[in-house]
This record gives structure tokens, sequence and C-alpha cells, in this order.
């Protein structure tokens, strides 16, 4: 079991690692099935057919068959992502030696003990504090 748990949280991170969807592998019937479309109609083979969906002919593509427009937006990896990181490096001009903070050092005690005489506090194991 912790095999499969591990096997399948690797394969999510891999898949959003390079973009991909789950709606993408739902969606690779829809690709099936307009290749054929393509392929019975127009006579492409799958290049071709990538190029003009995914790749430089697909503005041209559009263009001219706006007809099919409907069956466009249904394929696979059609969705727009934009990740922004931001990265802040600031630099302070003073040296890292010179911009050290004293710490004040207490010599006085801020504790009293008095040594109680009671059997409670026999040799044993536990004992109070002692001043030293």
């Amino acid at each position: 079991m912790l095999k499969l748990f591990a096997i399948s949280l690797s394969s999510l991170i891999f898949m959003q690692s390079i973009n991909l969807h789950f709606n993408d592998l739902v969606e690779l019937d829809q690709l099936v099935e307009h290749y054929q479309f393509h392929s019975d109609e127009y006579g492409d083979n799958f290049l071709v057919f990538i190029s003009k969906h995914y790749g430089s002919e697909k503005t041209q593509h559009s263009q001219q068959h706006q007809e099919e427009q409907q069956e466009h937006e249904k394929l696979p990896f059609q969705h727009q992502t934009q990740c922004s990181q931001l990265l802040v490096f600031v630099e302070d001009h003073k040296p890292i030696l010179e911009s050290r903070s004293e710490v004040p050092v207490a010599t006085t005690d801020n504790f009293h003990y008095q040594m109680s005489y009671s059997i409670i506090w026999g040799d044993g194991p536990f004992q109070p504090p002692k001043h030293a």
C-alpha cells in the first residue's frame, strides 16, 4: 500500500511539473476523434495535425476553419498558465562584524534558596538546586 501511495504521489508531482492536468488526460479521446476527422477530411498525418492545432500552423488553421472552432476548444492542452516568482535580495551596506550588539551579562543571581530541614529532601536523587 505504501508503494502504491508513493508511486501515485510521484506521478502526480511529475504530471504537475510538466504542466499536464487531469482534464488533459480525460480529453485525449477528443484529440483522437478530431485527428480521425482531419485524416479522413484533409488527409493529414499526425505531425501535420499537431502542427495545425499546437504548432506553427495554428493561427492559419483557426482562421481558415472557423466552423471547427468549437471542436478546437475541446482539445486537450489548450489551457494557458503563468507562473510568476518574485525573488528579492536586499544587501545591507554595514559589515557584519561591525553591526554586532552587546548582550548584557547578569552578574547577580536572581533567586534565593534557603535550605529546608524537612525529611522530604533526603539524600535521594531528587534534591533542590544548590547555589554554587
